[in-house]
């Protein structure tokens, strides 16, 4: 059996528990912004490293081993205590953050930008984890609002971070900046958060493998698909099989082990589902926004990089209005106003979003991200409020963790689908075009080459194909109603009794 977390808000004063959020809060800060603020640096650090045949791996390693470690760090703070886990998370990202800083080659870049992903992916599900430890059930909307908030912030600031830095400095500044922040949540951790009794209970070694075995699979083949190879070939028949078998293998393995790394009965819980169901939809529609808009003003309204990153400011705007106030309200107005909104506001405003074009009011533009991200606020707390104040104490880590990866898994099968959308919407409105190098997304590396009118021909069907791709975005979007519908209820329906939650039937 598990022995039971012992870290509980009740034990814990109010500035104790401020101290420990911080120093969480700045962990989770720079392994978001280093997710993102790399993507602009990566043309100069590719040039200086002779690297452009890894450029795509200095991405995708870093994402995979983020993802696959998500779900493992969640279950082994479970067992082992937040504490341990986050201080070993944050040691190994900085470690990788060094050793990207003075890699010689690309494919050192490469090898250390994973290790980084594997520090990420253990400061994420732990800083939100913890949330439960520190704070009773009505006060967790608060804060869950506060990182969700910080999450957005993150997302928008690694690109204008980045395009600063890449502009004004040598690019391995933007490793360095992330010595000073992790060494001052290192500080934070150690000094403030008490340590926590661990489980004797056997780590599920198998389990963990053959988890993170299936993701790389599937990742991969949603990374690879529709751009290395047809999504109907040999190639990607084979990927999907290895993703089954290795899934089936995975079931059969939590259903014998001692202590499960994903527990399955958690799915026969109908909130946790619709929390996972719609944390893959929103993940989704939030990479898809991320990674493409900057794309749309770069190359389409012809600005900066710093630029494509401020465009996005309304958009976080948005997030943080109502992340921020969904966590506070919540326990007034329960789970279901905020989840039903959510989806609709955001798929408006993609929609909206889908309607523009170069031609475009730039202020017209900003009052749609800004919608887009109020209806994306609206979402993102409350569901992983509802799933934490749904789950046991013993468990807490496994379940924040797997809300985390469904979302992470959401975001990597987004860049996928997006791409191919575009892609396809590119080849038909150039199909007719005579003379051009390309008929998908790479077109966009000859367009200093073309000749003025090409240009032109070609900026309108990269335009037109991003908007298309921000309809389908805003159509997926409001599939999240079907799962949000079922989650009812307010954080004051969970109680705590004797360390255990109990669900109150809403």
């Amino acid at each position: 059996m598990t022995t039971h977390n012992n870290l509980h808000w009740s034990n814990i004063d109010k500035k104790t528990r401020a101290m420990i959020m911080i120093g969480l809060s700045m962990g989770m800060l720079v392994a978001i912004l280093d997710g993102t603020i790399v993507g602009v640096a990566l043309p100069t650090i590719a040039t200086e490293l002779n690297g452009f045949g890894l450029y795509s791996w200095a991405i995708t390693a870093f994402m995979l081993c983020e993802t696959a470690m998500i779900p493992i760090a969640g279950k082994l703070s479970d067992q082992y205590g937040r504490k341990p886990i986050f201080l070993i998370g944050m040691t190994i990202f900085l470690a990788g953050s060094i050793l990207c800083g003075v890699a010689g080659t690309m494919e050192q870049f490469v090898i250390f930008r994973a290790i980084q992903g594997l520090g990420g992916g253990m400061l994420v599900p732990v800083a939100t984890a913890a949330v439960a430890d520190l704070y009773a059930p009505t006060e967790r909307g608060k804060i869950q609002g506060l990182l969700g908030a910080l999450f957005a912030i993150a997302m928008c600031l690694g690109p204008i971070v980045g395009g600063v830095i890449v502009e004004n400095v040598p690019w391995h500044w933007i490793f360095t900046i992330n010595i000073p922040i992790g060494a001052i949540a290192l500080v934070f951790t150690l000094k403030k958060f008490p340590v926590q009794e661990h489980s004797k209970a056997k780590v599920d070694y198998i389990g963990m493998g053959l988890l993170t075995g299936f993701l790389f699979a599937l990742l991969l083949f949603f990374t690879w698909a529709g751009v290395d190879f047809p999504w109907a070939s040999v190639e990607s028949g084979v990927m999907i099989v290895v993703a089954a078998v290795l899934l089936l293998l995975f079931i059969e393995a939590e259903k014998r082990a001692e202590e499960p790394v994903l527990r399955l009965s958690m799915f026969r819980n109908k909130i946790f589902t619709c929390c996972v169901v719609t944390m893959i939809i929103f993940g989704m529609g939030l990479m898809g926004l991320m990674a493409f808009f900057p794309m749309f003003v770069q190359d389409a309204l012809g600005k900066g990089i710093i630029d494509s990153g401020l465009f996005l400011l309304p958009f976080v705007f948005g997030v943080m209005i109502t992340a921020m106030s969904s966590g506070v309200l919540v326990k007034k107005t329960g789970y279901r106003p905020w989840l039903i909104a959510g989806p609709i506001v955001m798929a408006i405003g993609m929609i909206l979003l889908s309607t523009i074009s170069v031609d475009t009011n730039e202020a017209i533009i900003l009052s749609y991200l800004f919608l887009t991200g109020l209806g994306m606020g609206c979402v993102m707390a409350v569901v992983m409020i509802a799933a934490q104040n749904g789950a046991k104490r013993d468990e807490m880590g496994m379940v924040t963790s797997s809300v985390n990866l469904f979302r992470a898994i959401g975001s990597t099968v987004a860049v996928g689908i997006f791409t191919s959308l575009i892609n396809g919407r590119l080849s038909s409105e150039l199909s007719d075009v005579p003379g051009l190098p390309a008929y998908d997304l790479s077109i966009m590396n000859f367009l200093g080459y073309l000749p003025q009118a090409l240009q032109d021909v070609v900026i309108n069907a990269f335009g037109n194909s991003v908007t298309f791709a921000f309809f389908i975005g805003a159509l997926i979007t409001l599939v999240a109603l079907v799962a949000t519908y079922h989650i009812r209820g307010k954080p004051e329906d969970i109680i705590e009794e004797d360390d255990e939650i109990s669900e109150v039937e809403v």
